[in-house]
């Protein structure tokens, strides 16, 4: 597959901001660990709670009604941080696969399979989710990463298969295990381990667009090849209607104790598609590469082309 060279536009009202990427990035304390973050970014100078009015200034075409609407609060996450962390200019694409339901069990930890199961679609078959995410603007300055998370039931409720699913995708309320979680950014990789109890490692990661795909490489951490490529279409039939998706994530913190954590996402520009040409997963031979194939994965069973969404993720508690 030729991918070509593509230059990723900055989006609306950034260009001032993507110039702090061009300083020498400063170190900072971040829960013991001496991490590199954009000097002058928004994470050096506010910690996770900048005034919107510097985000107004700073990027002035982001529309920020709705970050006015939510309270920030300070907490303890293994470092002071602020509750939700917001990211206020993102894309998105995501592809829904059928995997080996027994292989997904097995991935879970046991005190999690005790509040969640993952669905099963039909005998033997469970559904895991690819979700690659570039944030472009956000609290801790611009990154990308990359989800892969088992589709699993609400705590406590009972698994109708398929008809759970279904009312997850009525009310844009879905729940998951994260499985695997790497990102492109130091200060993306702690917060998300000490803070938010999550599978992050650091590795390169490129999200590009071309007229008709978005085409997202992932190398692997070792040997710095390419391990695995997501090249999915851009759906021409977007909606433009304002809809907001929560995603709740079940996991275990350092201290054995089963949490739960989750965002809520602004939907700006979105669209779907079933059909399995939307979708060209291409795997490698690196650890991650390697991980996916052990799923067996199946059918496609939905892609989301969502462009343009905004973001507030908030910090775990126990369950």
């Amino acid at each position: 597959m030729n991918h070509g060279t593509i230059a990723a536009s900055a989006g609306p009202g950034l260009n001032a901001v993507a110039s702090h990427a061009l300083a020498e990035p400063t170190r900072i304390d971040l829960a013991g660990h001496k991490v590199p973050v954009v000097n002058g970014g928004l994470y050096d100078r506010f910690r996770s709670n900048p005034p919107l009015s510097a985000i107004a200034k700073e990027a002035p075409d982001i529309d920020l009604s709705w970050f006015r609407q939510l309270k920030k609060e300070r907490v303890d996450i293994g470092f002071e941080s602020y509750s939700p962390n917001f990211y206020y200019s993102n894309s998105r694409v995501t592809a829904i696969f059928t995997a080996d339901l027994d292989r997904l069990k097995a991935l879970m930890p046991a005190k999690v399979l005790e509040q969640v199961q993952p669905l099963q679609v039909w005998p033997g078959r469970g559904l895991v989710a690819l979700t690659a995410y570039t944030y472009r603007y956000c609290d801790n300055d611009a990154y990308n990463e990359i989800g892969l998370s088992v589709v699993t039931n609400r705590p406590g409720a009972s698994s109708f298969g398929p008809f759970t699913l279904l009312g997850q995708s009525m009310s844009n309320d879905y729940w998951g295990y994260v499985l695997k979680l790497p990102v492109d950014t130091e200060l993306a990789r702690v917060r998300g381990v000490v803070g938010y109890n999550l599978p992050k490692w650091l590795t390169e990661i490129r999200y590009t667009e071309t007229e008709t795909s978005v085409v997202v490489e992932i190398f692997d951490s070792e040997t710095k090849k390419l391990d695995m490529t997501l090249e999915t279409r851009r759906l021409s039939d977007l909606s433009s209607k304002e809809t907001l998706v929560t995603n709740s994530f079940t996991n275990v913190d350092r201290q054995g104790r089963p949490t739960t954590g989750h965002s809520i996402s602004r939907q700006l520009s979105h669209a779907s598609s079933s059909s399995a040409e939307s979708v060209r997963l291409t795997l490698g031979d690196g650890s991650l590469s390697t991980y996916i194939k052990a799923l067996k994965l199946g059918r496609l069973v939905k892609y989301e082309y969502v462009p343009e969404f905004q973001g507030a993720l908030y910090a775990p508690k126990p369950l």
